[in-house]
């Protein structure tokens, strides 16, 4: 059972691709959304953009607060601090240098604007958002400001943004973070009278989060539609590309390890694109691959066959002359060695001749060929050699340039050598065997009659077999391979013709062969 296991091993394909094309087609659309989440990373811009301008504002704020509370009473600074940081959101507080807490804070006389969170406190949804947004800003290489902590003593020294506009009597502004990652905004700005103090304003600008968070939802929703819809779209590209191909290649490889007869490549008839054009290629590769096996091994088996009988009779003559002391049937015996020697060299040259015939057609190169001076050539040779009471051949040749073909000049005289020894064999002694060759719209026509008795419209394929032979009355067995007719048609076939055979419409009996070559300009 080893050898059964190997070979069920070595019927599967290696197809472990490192890079399979269903894998290209999904790396494909995911790096096109991949330039689509970049936009998470441009949030980080965006939100750059909204602290700028809340900077902006914030200082414009405090200068119109600063401006208010110099012109207002001191009793009255207090409470209009109060109101103007209840409507602001921010918290209020002044400060002169050298002393300790601050002189006016909003809170004191109002309610608090906002409330600095503790994240621990916080649900886990709020935790998983600030660690959506710790891992854009680590990938997105967002600038971490300062933390933002109230001092443990609130003076004026405590606050930067304080000392630094008592020192250049400008707005300084500040951005930093609270616990919980929202932003904190502050803006310090000296009073316009004489009395040395310094507004601070802070507001937790928490509405920026929100925002940003808000278009980063919008933006992930509709990456994640994108992103599914690319993904259902690859795996039908892959389904309807990859896994066809893959059939096929499954196919390819079992035809490649000698199994042609057992594997049928799918034709995927549904598929009137690229790929379905490709399976019915491979298909009709592996049929006609299958039909020269199958023709190869009949054509084995039919050389088997046909060299069997000459080398039997060959033997059985070689063994008898040892044992035959009498002259007369040695001699006849050495004439039987002699016809079997004959016999095997011709059937020899005519399979070498049938089995070269394919490839050697396949790389020939075709050239202008007259057929009327070819066949004038071939007969004026063979009217050399024949003797008076042979069979005499006659042709019509038409007028130059009449029947041009392109092609082979040494096989399409192989071809009409074949089927003129083919008629003369059949013809009677002193037959006349008539040739003719002329131009029929497109197509070059030669016609070979004989006088002989014709072939049955039963038969008329079959002599066009290999080593089919159906030998004339009187003659001697072995004086024809049965391979004449066969390279005859294949070397038509190979020069896009066709070959048939028909009763002479112009005599009692005969046959008539008739090939059509396609023609060509002279």
């Amino acid at each position: 059972m080893g050898w059964v296991t190997a070979l069920r091993r070595s019927d599967r394909p290696e197809f472990g691709l490192r890079w399979s094309l269903t894998s290209r087609i999904l790396a494909v659309n995911i790096f096109a959304l991949a330039l689509l989440a970049g936009g998470f990373f441009y949030l980080d811009s965006y939100r750059a953009r909204l602290i700028d301008a809340r900077l902006a504002e914030s200082g414009t704020q405090v200068e119109l607060i600063a401006d208010a509370l110099a012109v207002a009473p001191p009793e009255r600074r207090p409470r209009l601090a109060a109101r103007m940081g209840a409507t602001t959101g921010m918290r209020l507080r002044v400060y002169r240098p050298g002393e300790g807490p601050p002189l006016i804070d909003s809170w004191r006389e109002g309610p608090a604007t906002y409330d600095l969170r503790d994240p621990r406190l916080e649900p886990w949804q709020r935790k998983a958002a600030r660690f959506l947004d710790r891992m854009i800003d680590t990938v997105a290489g967002a600038d971490k400001p300062e933390l933002y902590e109230e001092p443990a003593q609130d003076r004026f020294g405590a606050w930067p943004e304080v000392v630094a506009a008592g020192k250049t009597e400008r707005a300084q502004l500040l951005y930093r973070r609270a616990p919980d990652r929202t932003p904190m905004i502050s803006a310090a700005l000296p009073l316009s009278d004489d009395s040395r103090q310094v507004i601070l304003a802070t507001a937790n600008a928490r509405d920026i989060v929100h925002t940003v968070r808000a278009e980063r939802f919008r933006l992930g929703v509709v990456l994640a539609l994108v992103v599914s819809a690319s993904i259902l779209l690859s795996l039908f590209l892959a389904r309807t590309i990859a896994r066809p191909l893959r059939r096929l290649a499954r196919a390819a490889h079992r035809v490649r390890l000698g199994r042609a007869r057992e594997v049928v490549v799918p034709r995927l008839p549904s598929r009137r694109d690229e790929i379905g054009l490709l399976a019915r290629a491979l298909s009709d590769m592996s049929t006609t691959l299958r039909q020269r096996i199958d023709a190869t091994e009949a054509f084995a088996a039919d050389v088997t066959h046909e060299l069997k009988n000459p080398l039997a009779s060959l033997r059985s003559a070689v063994e008898s002359l040892g044992r035959i002391s009498d002259p007369a049937l040695q001699a006849r015996l050495l004439d039987v060695v002699r016809d079997d020697v004959r016999r095997l060299d011709r059937l020899i040259t005519d399979i070498a001749e049938a089995s070269r015939l394919d490839a050697e057609l396949s790389r020939a190169r075709f050239e202008t060929i007259d057929l009327g001076a070819m066949i004038e050539g071939l007969i004026a040779h063979r009217d050399a050699r024949l003797a008076s009471d042979d069979v005499r051949l006659a042709f019509a040749r038409p007028h130059a340039g009449i029947a041009v073909v392109l092609g082979d000049g040494s096989r399409l005289t192989r071809m009409i050598e074949n089927l003129v020894d083919n008629a003369i064999s059949f013809s009677p002694p002193g037959g006349l065997v008539q040739i003719a060759a002329t131009r029929d719209g497109d197509q070059v026509v030669v016609r070979i009659d004989d006088e002989g008795p014709g072939v049955p419209p039963e038969a008329r394929e079959a002599i066009f077999r290999r080593f089919h032979s159906i030998r004339p009355e009187g003659e001697a067995f072995g004086r024809h391979s049965g391979l004449g007719l066969a390279i005859a048609k294949a070397i038509v076939e190979a020069h896009n013709g066709t070959i048939s055979v028909e009763d002479r419409d112009d005599a009692p009996s005969g046959a008539r062969f008739v090939i059509r070559l396609p023609a060509a300009e002279p």
